[in-house]
């Protein structure tokens, strides 16, 4: 664990948990692609760092998720590097407790504010300053989270971040967290189409294709739009949904994981809902979700 390994003639990752990816355009200075879940992973990869000879310049954040960005602060204190985040990622790792306020759907609970999904806040330079690396290509990979990205670097590696996830935990966790399952199926489109002399995924082995991973990941979002639309056989509300869905899937219930779960359950019934095949209504000031009937107009264009 903690393994540095070479994918490119500039281009490395530290094997972990999410993997840190390590851009290192010459000499000594080097980029961090995210910086790990806590300041002990920030620790361990500076620790990497220092025994290559190589000093840290900056961290390019491909989203906001605390396993992402948890390492920021340590190595921002320690280094004074700079944390370069954009879009809506950017306002989630200078402000954390956004990413468990969204989740929960107001004020969260003490039970959700933790580092495995609150991170500690940075200082964070937008990807439009003068100072972010020219060099490297900003990849727009949305769906996982609001305005994820991927960073491909002059040796043609491209790092993914969470756009991707392996079979093993696709399999594992039954419900892998989607934020907008259909920008997240364009993003795989997006993927297949391309080229790169290495890929690596946060969550999944890297590799020189990854259509066969992609092809994995969509067969498992359709075949889980399948499931959530046949478990609205009849109008229920959201919480007699999500609890038909952990009982179907084994799935064990806790506060995080209703966080979770039930937020990816709401996404993709959003997605249904937009693709006409679930209907969204009020029953007796009661929210409900009900599968349409066959033929029904669609909601929305996703």
């Amino acid at each position: 664990m903690y393994e540095l390994i070479q994918v490119g003639a500039q281009s490395y990752y530290i094997n972990c948990p999410a993997k840190i990816g390590v851009y290192r355009p010459d000499g000594e200075q080097v980029y961090l692609i995210d910086s790990g879940g806590d300041k002990d992973a920030g620790k361990k990869a500076r620790q990497v760092l220092e025994r290559s000879g190589w000093t840290l310049r900056g961290i390019l954040n491909t989203h906001s998720h605390a396993d992402h960005i948890g390492g920021n602060a340590y190595l921002q204190k320690q280094t004074g590097c700079r944390v370069f985040a954009g879009g809506m990622e950017a306002a989630f790792t200078r402000y954390p407790v956004l990413e468990p306020s969204v989740l929960y759907g107001g004020y969260p609970p003490v039970q959700l504010r933790h580092k495995f999904l609150m991170a500690q806040e940075s200082v964070v330079t937008d990807f439009s300053d003068p100072a972010f690396p020219q060099e490297v290509g900003i990849i727009p990979l949305p769906g996982h989270s609001l305005d994820m990205v991927g960073f491909r670097t002059p040796d043609g590696t491209v790092f993914l971040g969470d756009s991707l996830t392996s079979p093993q935990t696709l399999s594992k966790y039954a419900a892998s967290f989607l934020w907008n399952v259909g920008a997240q199926l364009e993003t795989l489109d997006l993927i297949d189409g391309m080229e790169a002399s290495m890929f690596v995924p946060s969550h999944a082995e890297a590799g020189p294709d990854m259509r066969a991973l992609t092809a994995v990941n969509r067969a498992h979002i359709l075949a889980l739009c399948d499931r959530v639309e046949a478990l609205c056989d009849q109008a229920m509300p959201f919480d007699l949904l999500l609890k038909r869905f952990f009982e179907q899937e084994g799935l064990v219930m806790t506060v995080e994981q209703h966080a979770l779960v039930g937020s990816t359950l709401r996404s993709y019934l959003s997605y249904l809902t937009a693709r006409g095949r679930v209907e969204i209504r009020i029953e007796d000031n009661t929210l409900v979700w009900q599968r349409m009937a066959k033929g029904s107009p669609l909601q929305g264009d996703r």
